[in-house]
C-alpha cells in the first residue's frame, strides 16, 4: 500500500492508477472504520489529514486527466485543513531512488526522474513561482550557483513542502500567463480571451497545445498538472 509524495507527473501508468486505487482504500479504512490494513504505517500516517487526502486525489486526478484518464470517484473529507502528514514513510528523496529502481527498463512516468539539481528545479520552476516569489528567486539562485549536478536530496523535501502550498491567486495567474508564452504562437485566440472565461480555461489550453506540438519543456513541467487541482 503506498500513497506516494512525490508529485504524480513522475508516476508511470501502472504507478499512477495503482496510487488511486489505494488511496481510496485508505479513504474507505478511514472513513468507515474497516479493519484491513488499518495498522499499515501508510494508513496510519493519514489518519486525520481527510484534507489532505482529499487534495492529493485532485493531484492525481489532474495528472490522470493529462493522461487521457476521467476521474469519477471524488474525496470529500475535509478535517485538518491546509494540514499535510509530517510523517513520511520513505524521504521525498528516496522515493526518487526507489522509482529509479522500479522504472529500470521500463516506461517512466510523464515527467523522466531527474539526473541532477538542475533538471529537478526545471521541472518544479513554474510550480514554485506560483507559490512565493521570495523562494522562487532564492531557490533559482541557489541551483544556479551549483558548479556539479549534485542537490537533489538537499533541496527536494523543501519543494515538496512548497507544492502542498495553495498558490497565491496573483501569482498562479502569473505563471499560467508566463506558461501560455510558450504556446501562444499556436492558438488561434488570444490568452486574455481564453483567461475571461476562467484562469482552468486558459490552463487547459495551454496543456492541449503543448502536448499537440510535443513543447517538451512544458510537458516535463509538474504545474502543467498540479496547479488544476488548486484552481477552484
Amino acid at each position: 500500500m503506498r500513497v506516494w509524495d512525490v508529485n504524480p507527473s513522475y508516476l508511470n501508468r501502472n504507478s499512477l492508477l495503482g496510487e488511486h486505487r489505494e488511496l481510496h482504500a485508505i479513504v474507505s479504512i478511514i472513513k468507515y472504520n474497516k479493519k484491513g490494513y488499518s495498522r499499515h504505517p501508510e494508513t496510519l500516517r493519514w489518519q486525520g489529514f481527510g484534507w489532505a487526502l482529499s487534495q492529493r486525489h485532485k493531484l492525481l486526478a489532474a495528472e490522470m486527466t493529462l493522461r487521457g484518464y476521467v476521474d469519477r470517484t471524488p474525496v470529500l473529507l475535509k478535517t485538518q485543513p491546509q494540514k499535510w502528514p509530517e510523517v513520511f514513510v520513505d524521504t521525498p528523496a528516496a522515493q526518487f531512488k526507489l522509482l529509479s529502481k522500479k522504472y529500470k527498463n521500463i516506461e517512466q512516468g510523464r515527467i523522466p526522474l531527474p539526473k541532477d539539481v538542475q533538471q529537478l528545479w526545471a521541472q518544479h520552476q513554474y510550480s514554485v513561482m506560483a507559490r512565493d516569489d521570495a523562494e522562487y528567486k532564492y531557490l533559482g539562485g541557489w541551483v544556479a550557483s551549483r558548479k556539479t549536478g549534485k542537490g537533489v536530496d538537499n533541496i527536494y523535501p523543501e519543494l515538496v513542502s512548497l507544492l502542498r502550498c495553495p498558490p497565491a491567486k496573483g501569482n498562479l495567474r502569473n505563471t499560467i500567463q508566463h506558461m501560455w508564452g510558450y504556446v501562444s504562437s499556436y492558438a488561434s485566440v488570444s490568452g486574455k480571451a481564453i483567461e475571461k472565461k476562467t484562469m482552468r480555461n486558459l490552463l487547459t489550453r495551454i496543456q492541449h497545445l503543448t502536448f499537440l506540438h510535443d513543447i517538451v519543456y512544458l510537458k516535463e513541467s509538474t504545474a502543467l498538472g498540479e496547479l488544476q487541482a488548486w484552481i477552484h
